[in-house]
């Protein structure tokens, strides 16, 4: 089960919303509307979309990592590494 089952019809949700940003910039697009304002929406879909990656990592972290440094051994390791990574991409973005 993935870390963030419990909360999938939140987490729909905001996606559904970061869809209708990106949508909406479709549409800004087509109409031609002022660059600063397409750039302005790329920010806030850009800022939901970062908002939506760190409450999916927090709960990876306290469900799936947690899980596993319970157990411990290399699966243990191998979580922790591969959360780390996670991090690291989401830093580099």
């Amino acid at each position: 089960m993935a870390g963030y089952s419990h909360g999938k019809k939140n987490h729909i949700t905001r996606l559904r919303r970061v869809e209708g940003q990106i949508r909406g910039l479709q549409r800004m697009v087509e109409e031609d509307t002022y660059c600063v304002d397409v750039l302005t929406q790329i920010s806030a879909a850009t800022s939901a979309l970062k908002s939506f990656s760190l409450a999916l990592l927090e709960e990876h972290l306290a469900h799936c990592v947690a899980e596993a440094t319970r157990q411990g051994g290399p699966e243990a390791e191998a979580k922790v590494k591969e959360a780390s990574e996670a991090i690291a991409r989401l830093v580099r973005s």
